[in-house]
């Protein structure tokens, strides 16, 4: 005779620390095994491990619960603490995916436990088996104290025959308002059951036509039934009539929750007549002149030509396939010719000496590679569907979750993956990859919904003069590209433009708007003005060695920014009398490991031996969330611009600021050294950086009287201080970008709100006053490095403002110096008091129009 041995399973501790049995759990959902039977473990730790091999089933949306299934079907529940759920997954990071297989010891739940712990009753964390009839018996360890790994107690399973009833069989209640505050968590869950095991019917409980068995905890949790959800109660059996009565009413009551009132639930009333979309938004720019369609400046310029309206929507595609691995090989086929596609776009760029550009492409070889991307696809070409309707699915998807990112550069590249994902889905049509013909007239305004990096890189500048987009913004790469290849662009134009193909324009960026059907007049105050204009580039060329003096005898030592060691060479060809700003994160992202600080030391000499006696201001290294390295680990942030970046991230990680600091000190013999920390908000973090600065000149034994130590004020809490800060250091140089999207709460980059972010806002000039008058007050000068200092409207005002040193792009420096030679100290002052009283940015616009156009009248008079 054979006996058959029930099976064991062997469950692990999920965390280290002191074991339990759950009647000492302080909840009675757990402690009178309403939910499940097994044993609790109060951790000491923060890593939630996989108590055995298994299948992640459910992670609750909280993140505070897991639900494993084993091979042999058996549920367990992982429930962190008690009264979690209240939490709402703060403290709580999933480690793994949903339908993921783990090993036991697997990290599941990263658990922030000083934050929980003091959110929360108890941390007393249970491992459960949930369908207790599969229980023969249950072992319990003997230790107090376990690490995690060990186990933590032995079950003993018996096998169990259910029988199987149809929903369509079954009584249904009528909906029931959920009323508990946190809806059907674990508690709630298990008061459910324990009704339901009241009785010999089949019950089950169902929210948006999804039935679940009323017996099982996790099946309940699985629902994600919220509070004011509406839910249905089912039953089957000879006692269905009083099981349902008697689980409906358990539901209207809060299922004997603390907290849970049915007065809360306030049914909404549908108006099915109500449009949210009636009436057009009111941050988005509308002309009132038919004739003018307006947008933003993407890349500076004017032009007059057609315009030239593509669409790139791909044909419909069919849903069902054909033969999976027919379809699978397309897709690779497809695949592999979009890859080869780019591979001859990156040798092209590179032979042309724009390394720089074809790098955006080696990113999207990366994104065609992407193995979720892939895997999706695959996935729903093996469930029957064709590669081209998997392939799009999978891409829209991930770049509709790209798209919905707080982060606008991550954001911004939802438009790159649909730009490599368009090559293969066309590919797979039977078209073109390309979406622009080759053959596009001369005198070209390109006009799209977007355009994408490859659309613009193919654009040929002598024939495509500018573009025009709906989308896209400031800092897209499509935006990067039309100002390396001189193209002026306008991004966020109103949708109307789509409708206007054929229709001549001119397109003025500085202005904000297209022109249609211009007339001759306007054409030749256009050709006039760029007469002017190119009058005025040649005059500024032949005097960009010359000082810029105002006309009533005050200097203003004109500047530009470099982002690499040749850009030294530049500067000095176009007359600049100093670096106002070397990005030194050119060292760190030319290299897939940190540089070392000999390459360094050697590359900071390079430019100070290049500039001469001009004077080099070095910006730290300014990375953070949204701009990571590949070898330097960053927390993900829900908001990595108010995160860890800038100076914060030397902070965190000291050695990677120290190295900077020790190279920099080693080259400053060379030529004059400063030395700038970026986005300093307090004096705390200020002097945390200087002492870093202090010991690693101490030890170096260099003598730091000669070189010059500043911050960038780009936080409005470093303007309203600048009055403290400013006895700490020798210089401020106003990052405006970040100071203008940090005192409006608006991104630069947005595209709809992209109009509205302007440096010109009078708060902003406010703050640049503010910091100018606490600078000079303590005898320290002050300039600007951002975007304004290169502006026509904007050098005016900060010249007026007090701005010392005005660092723009290398190849305005000789417009600027020009434009400032032009300009009375004493005008300027009083015209910035104007500005800075004015309404907003526009009103502040308005008045710069109305100046150049005075200024420029007494010009030619003179």
């Amino acid at each position: 005779m054979t006996v058959e041995k029930p099976a064991v399973l062997r469950l692990l501790s999920p965390f280290t620390g002191v074991t339990c049995p759950l009647a000492q759990v302080p909840d009675p959902a757990f402690a009178q095994k309403m939910v499940g039977d097994g044993f609790a473990v109060d951790p000491t730790d923060n890593v939630l491990v996989a108590p055995c091999d298994a299948t992640v089933t459910q992670i609750h949306p909280s993140r505070h619960a897991v639900t494993l299934t084993t091979e042999q079907g058996i549920e367990l529940l992982i429930h962190i603490g008690v009264d979690t759920v209240k939490l709402r997954g703060e403290g709580f990071k999933a480690l793994v995916q949903e339908g993921e297989k783990v090993s036991a010891k697997t990290p599941l739940v990263e658990v922030d436990m000083d934050p929980v712990a003091q959110g929360v009753k108890s941390l007393r964390t249970v491992v459960l088996l949930t369908d207790q009839d599969r229980i023969a018996s249950l072992t319990a360890t003997d230790a107090d104290f376990v690490q995690a790994g060990d186990l933590l107690f032995k079950a003993e399973l018996k096998g169990v025959t259910e029988i199987a009833v149809d929903a369509a069989e079954m009584m249904a209640s009528e909906p029931v308002t959920v009323i508990n505050p946190t809806g059907i968590h674990a508690r709630p869950a298990a008061a459910i059951v324990a009704i339901a095991k009241q009785f010999g019917s089949a019950m089950m409980v169902e929210k948006e036509g999804k039935q679940v068995n009323a017996r099982s905890v996790v099946a309940l949790m699985g629902l994600n039934i919220g509070f004011g959800d509406q839910v249905k109660v089912l039953a089957h059996g000879d006692d269905a009539e009083a099981a349902l009565a008697a689980l409906v009413e358990g539901l209207k009551a809060g299922l004997g929750e603390e907290g849970a009132d049915p007065s809360a639930v306030v049914k909404p009333v549908a108006d099915n007549s109500f449009d949210i979309h009636a009436e057009p938004s009111l941050l988005i720019q509308t002309s009132n002149d038919e004739r003018k369609v307006l947008g933003i400046e993407a890349s500076a310029g004017q032009a007059k030509g057609t315009l030239y309206v593509i669409a790139s929507e791909l044909p419909p595609v069919a849903q069902q396939g054909g033969e999976t691995n027919e379809e699978k090989a397309a897709l690779d086929s497809a695949i592999a010719a979009a890859n080869q596609t780019l591979a001859d776009f990156i040798l092209a760029l590179r032979n042309k000496g724009m390394g720089q550009k074809a790098d955006i492409f080696v990113a999207h070889q990366e994104l065609l590679e992407d193995p979720d991307v892939y895997d999706n696809a695959v996935r729903m070409i093996q469930d029957g569907k064709s590669a081209g309707y998997a392939w799009r699915t999978a891409v829209e998807t991930q770049a509709d979750t790209l798209s919905h990112m707080d982060n606008a550069l991550l954001a911004g590249r939802a438009a790159d993956l649909r730009d490599v994902g368009g090559r293969v889905a066309r590919v797979l049509a039977g078209l073109s990859q390309e979406t622009i013909p080759t053959d596009l007239p001369e005198n070209t305004i390109l006009v799209a919904k977007d355009l994408t990096p490859s659309d613009t890189a193919n654009l040929d500048p002598n024939r495509v003069l500018a573009i025009a987009t709906v989308l896209g913004g400031a800092s897209s790469h499509s935006a990067i590209l039309a100002r390396a290849m001189g193209i002026a662009a306008m991004a966020g134009v109103e949708e109307r433009v789509l409708s206007l193909h054929g229709q001549a324009a001119l397109m003025d960026t500085a202005k904000g708007y297209l022109l249609l059907n211009p007339s001759e007049a306007e054409l030749a105050e256009l050709a006039l003005q760029q007469q002017r204009q190119a009058e005025v580039k040649a005059a500024a060329d032949a005097a960009k060695d010359e000082q810029a003096f105002t006309e009533d005898g005050v200097q203003v030592e004109v500047a530009g920014n470099i982002a690499k060691v040749a850009d030294a060479e530049k500067l000095v060809a176009k007359g600049g009398e100093a670096v106002g700003l070397l990005r030194s994160e050119f060292l760190y992202e030319s290299s897939q490991v940190f540089p070392s600080e000999a390459d360094q030391e050697q590359a900071i000499r390079q430019v100070l031996t290049t500039l001469g006696e001009r004077p080099l201001i070095v910006r730290t290294l300014d990375v953070g969330g949204d701009k990571p390295l590949p070898y330097l680990p960053l927390p993900e942030e829900e908001n990595p611009f108010l995160g860890e970046r800038g100076i914060r991230v030397g902070l965190d990680k000291p050695a990677v600021l120290r190295q900077q600091l020790r190279a920099l000190l080693k080259a400053a013999e060379a030529g004059r050294l400063r030395i700038m920390f970026p986005m300093i908000a307090s004096l705390f973090e200020l002097n945390l950086a200087k002492q870093i600065l202090n010991e690693e000149a101490q030890k170096l034994g260099i003598d730091m009287s000669n070189i010059e130590v500043g911050i960038m004020i780009e936080v409005p809490s470093a303007a309203v201080m600048a009055d403290l800060l400013a006895e700490h250091v020798d210089f401020f140089s106003i990052g405006t970008n970040d100071l203008t999207q940090y005192t409006l709460a608006i991104d630069r980059g947005h595209p709809k709100l992209a109009g509205i972010a302007d440096g010109l806002h009078p708060a902003v000039l406010r703050l640049i006053q503010m910091t100018a008058d606490a600078a000079h007050r303590a005898g320290k000068w002050v300039g600007v490095c951002g975007g304004l200092a290169g502006e026509k409207d904007a050098v005016p005002l900060l010249v007026g403002l007090g701005i010392d040193e005005l660092s723009c792009s290398v190849p305005v420096i000789p417009e600027v110096k020009h434009q400032v030679r032009g300009l009375s100290k004493t005008q300027c002052v009083e015209l910035a008091g104007k500005a800075m009283m004015c309404a907003d940015a526009k009103q502040v616009r308005e008045l710069m129009k109305a100046f150049h156009a005075d200024h420029d009248a007494n010009s030619h008079c003179a």
